[in-house]
């Protein structure tokens, strides 16, 4: 294992970052803590910590002081939690001058490894390193991260591009404008609607609308697979997909499992209602979903009556459904939701 470390360490430090979109969110950097980056898959995490690596570098840092190891790589499919230590003892047997220096450790998609918050933690307390560490899944900074790391990290949402980086993407505002004349409202107009249409997700910013449908159908059955059925050993397949089309054909609208259970037991297909919050609980947790109960202050009235449930991303939406079954209203109210979830 050692030498495949090795290997992917030289890869990192010889190849080229690419070419990156600047987000608006930033990285914490507080000593004696993790940031913790979160997000569905191909929202941009990844390319968030490239971004963060090219600002290291450009402030003087030499890329040799940085480490970065992705656990989803195939090359390291046979990790576990007894390799951890062989990457301190290759990365400081190529670099020993930086055995007391601070240096930069990024580890994407390190849920992956069974028992990795205690070698993270021991890197805290023992090394003068800063960690940067990715994951797809919201319980990385909850039921899943053991009392040994717990107020040791700060977590950082990654969404798909918001309507403002849109903007930048697509050089049609490099700032919001100052005025609002009719150029500029014929603008902003053509782009909501081409917003709304393609969605926020970096990688299909430039594909015609086939092939970006094709890339984001992709997405959701990666979600799917790595981050339930295999994660969560869900037999159920045929229920779990049926549930997730029923929330998209619906998004932004209230759900209630008992009507959805009926829907499976109208059509023969067997599950139970604990089934169901399970798996909703699972798409919530993997970032394809948020649910927002009632407002009420009574808990009990949150409990019982239905929450609205959104889809992530309005291109998602628009890949997965009928073409022109969604309403612009529709479409433009999960845009205003993920603008207030981000926090706009």
């Amino acid at each position: 294992m050692k030498n495949i470390i090795s290997r992917l360490i030289d890869d990192f430090h010889e190849r080229k970052l690419p070419e990156l979109a600047t987000r608006t969110k930033e990285f914490f950097e507080v000593k004696g803590k993790a940031d913790v980056v979160i997000g569905m898959r191909r929202a941009g995490k990844t390319w968030f910590c490239y971004q963060k690596i090219k600002d290291l570098m450009a402030s003087g840092i030499k890329k040799e002081e940085i480490l970065y190891l992705n656990f989803e790589d195939d090359r390291l499919l046979e990790f576990n939690v007894n390799h951890f230590q062989g990457i301190l003892d290759v990365y400081f047997g190529k670099y020993p001058e930086h055995r007391n220096a601070r240096c930069y450790f990024f580890f994407d998609e390190i849920q992956r490894i069974h028992q990795w918050e205690m070698f993270i933690r021991r890197l805290l307390d023992t090394e003068n390193l800063q960690i940067f560490i990715t994951g797809s899944s919201s319980k990385l900074l909850g039921s899943e991260i053991a009392t040994s790391l717990r107020g040791r990290s700060l977590p950082i949402e990654i969404f798909p591009f918001s309507f403002e980086e849109y903007l930048k993407f697509q050089g049609l505002f490099s700032d919001r404008p100052k005025t609002f004349g009719a150029n500029t409202a014929s603008l902003l107009r053509k782009a909501v609607k081409d917003y709304l249409e393609v969605g926020g997700f970096p990688e299909v910013q430039k594909p015609d609308r086939d092939l970006r449908i094709e890339i984001l159908q992709g997405y959701i059955d990666s979600v799917l697979l790595k981050d339930i059925i295999e994660r969560h050993k869900v037999s159920n397949i045929l229920v779990l997909k049926h549930l997730v089309r029923h929330i998209m054909n619906s998004s932004g609208g209230q759900f209630s499992v008992n009507k959805f259970f009926n829907t499976m037991k109208s059509m023969s297909i067997k599950c139970t209602k604990n089934s169901l919050y399970e798996y909703l609980d699972h798409l919530t947790d993997a970032f394809l979903f948020y649910k927002v109960p009632i407002h009420s202050r009574s808990e009990k009235s949150r409990l019982i009556n239905p929450a609205k449930i959104y889809t992530i991303d309005t291109g998602l939406l628009n890949a997965m459904t009928f073409r022109n079954s969604y309403k612009y209203g529709q479409l433009l109210e999960t845009m205003v939701f993920m603008h207030l979830r981000r926090g706009g």
